[in-house]
């Protein structure tokens, strides 16, 4: 298990980096999209759940939670004008999302067929980061906003350009 997490953190600094620099030349920045950080907060060491603790009832719903060193906690306010773009992206951590007006696309850099996923208001989602690129456009005629939550290692930075994959037609 210690070797496996290893692999996947070499990894990941290897995909990070390659995004980094591919940023430098060929990043696809937003465009009429804010995101503003409302609260941030640092975390020690933690781990969450023990499977044998939960009533027997919850344990067919597992959620597992385990850091080493500090982490940061993020929560973002995210707004989309219309039409506008993230730009393709990752992070270094996953995200909770929940979509509090309007309706966003989302796109997934590693589909060809650019399958648009489309969430509205009062829907949640999942960005599993790490080498998950995506963009996520409002692609309709009024304003569009998200709730996130990160929790990366401190001091990571929360969002990585990216260049575009060529998927999508747009």
């Amino acid at each position: 298990m210690r070797r496996e997490l290893m692999r996947f953190g070499l990894c990941a600094a290897i995909v990070f980096t390659a995004l980094y620099h591919a940023e430098v030349a060929q990043a696809t920045p937003p465009s009429g999209f804010t995101g503003t950080t409302i609260a941030l907060g640092r975390l020690g060491p933690f781990t969450v759940l023990n499977r044998a603790d939960l009533p027997k009832p919850a344990r067919d719903w597992v959620s597992r939670q385990h850091t080493k060193g500090l982490s940061d906690l993020y929560v973002q306010n995210n707004i989309w004008d219309p039409g506008g773009t993230t730009g393709w992206h990752t992070h270094p951590g996953h995200s909770l999302i929940i979509v509090t007006s309007g309706t966003l696309t989302a796109y997934e850099g590693d589909d060809p067929s650019c399958t648009p996923t489309v969430y509205t208001q009062g829907m949640s989602f999942v960005d599993p980061g790490g080498s998950h690129m995506h963009v996520i456009r409002n692609e309709g005629a009024v304003s569009a906003s998200t709730i996130a939550v990160q929790l990366l290692a401190a001091g990571a930075t929360r969002r990585l350009d990216a260049p575009d994959p060529g998927t999508c037609p747009f």
